[in-house]
């Protein structure tokens, strides 16, 4: 466990991150608290609804989130070492308070979001709005775009997503849909059996070419 203190600026987490004493739970600093107690986030599902949470799973290895009064715990897998995992972590803290986000996103822009995940979605849909939210996107946005959920056809297997901005416009952007989006959810979700674009249906079932390089493509396939 990893465990740090909150304070009033940006926390300079290298000083202030300290152990607990459970050995799989480091605490980290936090510097914007819950209003209403504390919050733990069982899940990379339930993480959802926070950014820093978010920021947080998309670390491989980590299990749990917990917010605190002034700290911020993440528990881990076993099979992962503290040493590997603090650099991400610590980036993904100080990366959240850059930005001036909120804690927890409000329930209203977070249900209007494309990825939110609705009662009477299945399954299959939930988890691919949960990969989109919490891997893909993250990948995509760095890369200057983003990436819009526009459904799942159960008959077919077929994700339909829609990339905008700078990956639009990307000539690789068929490769980033074939060697990275389409090849992560098809490694995890196995009902998914490819990707396409809405409304460039002819052209995202064009094959990727092998030989193109692609950046963005490598990172979501690593």
């Amino acid at each position: 466990m990893v465990h740090a203190a909150l304070g009033t600026d940006a926390p300079c987490t290298h000083r202030q991150t300290r152990q607990c004493c459970n050995p799989t739970q480091p605490k980290y600093p936090n510097t914007n608290p819950p209003q209403n107690g504390t919050v733990e986030f069982s899940s990379a599902r339930d993480g959802m609804r926070s950014p820093l949470a978010k920021k947080l799973f998309s670390v491989d290895g980590i299990t749990s989130v917990f917010f605190g009064s002034d700290f911020v715990t993440v528990t881990k897998r076993d099979e992962y070492s503290w040493p590997v995992l603090k650099p991400d972590i610590f980036a993904a803290i100080m990366d959240f308070y850059s930005t001036g986000e909120p804690l927890i996103s409000d329930a209203a822009a977070l249900a209007a979001s494309d990825t939110a995940i609705h009662p009477d979605d299945s399954e299959v849909v939930a988890m691919i709005k949960e990969l989109l939210e919490t891997r893909i996107r993250p990948a995509v946005q760095e890369d200057g775009g983003d990436i819009v959920f526009k459904g799942f056809e159960e008959d077919t297997g077929m994700v339909m997503v829609k990339l905008v901005g700078a990956c639009s416009t990307c000539p690789s952007s068929t490769v980033t849909l074939k060697n990275g989006i389409e090849n992560m959810l098809m490694h995890y979700i196995p009902e998914v059996k490819g990707v396409m674009e809405a409304g460039s249906d002819e052209e995202a079932a064009k094959p990727a070419s092998k030989e193109e390089a692609n950046p963005l493509a490598a990172h979501l396939s690593a």
